[in-house]
């Protein structure tokens, strides 16, 4: 699969190169290989590019704007869909790319497909029922339904049994429960305590994450906009220079018009004299 990234490497739209640059500059940073097609440059790569966008996906005038995102023939969505993505970790989700195994969102992909009964996809087979090749533990497949069923069995046989020793082992028996129910309580509430501490990691992440993505977006409207009153500017400075030199072109063809009506008087005067 080839990712496609269309750009206007002529571009005179700032905020265009700095969108454009900021897609690149991340697909690099994750090393996913990619194509940039220049449409400035090419017609056929600008004209592909409109005829693909879906018409949904388009702004109200029907011409898409680079950055443009594809995968291999499919659309994948336009710079604000890009930088959503990369606020929700879903990048590779969002390119169509499977996710590199150990990152963020390879993980929450795990957890979306965690199975109803407690297994994770790995643990199942083509056809979605449970691997009996995958050596699990009876009590992770099957919860406490294992324990319950041999306690079950050990009280039957202690009622079987007659006299006061019987009646002895029954308690014993039962006090022994207890305290399996007891472990198996710490257990749980030890293994529930765990991830409640990664869910706490991951939180923090997040939020830090989304607190930088605020500071960049802030940072980049504020650029944004220094760098257009900066063209009001120009424009308005370009405009007074070309102001003045009409005027003082409009002056200087005034004064050649009254030298020229001095010399017409100053003949005739000279013509009425002789």
């Amino acid at each position: 699969m080839v990712i496609k990234v269309f750009l206007a490497t002529s571009s005179g739209s700032t905020a265009i190169k700095k969108k454009q640059q900021d897609v690149v500059g991340f697909l690099e940073a994750l090393k996913v290989d990619y194509t940039p097609l220049d449409i400035a440059c090419n017609e056929e790569n600008r004209m592909w590019m409109r005829q693909n966008v879906p018409s949904e996906k388009k702004p109200t005038n029907g011409i898409p704007l680079p950055p443009q995102i594809f995968n291999e023939e499919s659309y994948c969505g336009d710079y604000d869909t890009f930088f959503d993505a990369k606020e929700d970790n879903l990048v590779y989700t969002f390119l169509g790319l499977p996710p590199p195994p150990g990152s963020k969102e390879a993980e929450q992909t795990d957890k979306e497909h965690i199975v109803e009964n407690g297994t994770h996809a790995a643990e199942t087979n083509e056809d979605g029922n449970l691997d009996d090749s995958i050596d699990v533990p009876v009590e992770e497949r099957n919860g406490h339904a294992h324990e319950e069923e041999e306690e079950e069995e050990e009280q039957a046989a202690g009622e079987e049994e007659e006299g006061e020793g019987g009646e002895e082992e029954e308690l014993e028996e039962v006090a022994e429960g207890e305290a399996a129910d007891d472990e198996a309580t710490e257990g749980e509430t030890a293994g529930d305590e765990a991830p409640a501490e990664d869910d706490g990691e991951e939180e923090e992440e997040a939020v830090e994450e989304t607190d930088e993505v605020t500071e960049d977006t802030e940072g980049r409207a504020m650029e944004e906009e220094q760098e257009e009153a900066d063209e009001d500017r120009e424009e308005e400075d370009l405009q007074s220079e070309e102001e003045e030199e009409l005027r003082q072109l409009e002056e200087e063809e005034e004064a050649e018009v009254q030298e020229e009506e001095e010399e017409d008087v100053e003949e005739t005067q000279e013509e009425e004299a002789e």
